[in-house]
């Protein structure tokens, strides 16, 4: 989830026959939001993990609960909390939604230009995408340095 950006209701409503190639990627279908259907790039850690969980399984949900059965967003909630503990994270409150969180403030803090972490959010908004940016009151990223620096270049 942390590294695609889901929403808790899309990774786990997320099926195997989801899974497929597009233009040369490995890709995961989501829907999304109001039923939007959408192309997710997966990366070679994330395939990795992905085709680990699924085994040789070639139908049904991709996260499943202990009993086999689709994990919903209670259970996945739980399973994060139990992954968080594991690792020696100590959060209090510790939910999914702050994995979607980390992927868009950290892409921002990386120097992503807004309009492309707003598609990879899947914001319909910018709006929403701009809440994220810690950043924006960082003078040193100031756009104005980058129009300077672009018109001394003299190109």
């Amino acid at each position: 989830m942390g590294l695609l950006g889901l929403r808790i209701f899309e990774a786990c409503g997320s099926n195997i026959a989801d899974l497929g190639e597009a233009h040369g990627h490995r890709v995961l279908r989501v829907r999304g939001k109001g039923g939007k259907v959408v192309l997710v790039p997966l990366p070679t850690a994330v395939a990795r993990a992905i085709e680990r969980a699924v085994d040789e399984r070639t139908a049904g949900p991709l996260l499943r609960n202990i009993h086999g059965g689709r994990m919903d967003r209670h259970a996945a909630t739980r399973r994060l909390k139990h992954l968080a503990h594991i690792a020696g994270i100590r959060m209090p409150r510790m939910h999914p939604h702050m994995l979607r969180h980390t992927f868009v403030t950290t892409m921002l803090d990386a120097g992503v230009s807004l309009r492309d972490v707003q598609i990879a959010a899947r914001h319909a908004d910018p709006r929403t995408t701009m809440r994220y940016d810690r950043a924006r009151k960082n003078l040193d990223r100031h756009p104005n340095y980058i129009l300077a620096a672009y018109m001394a270049s003299g190109t």
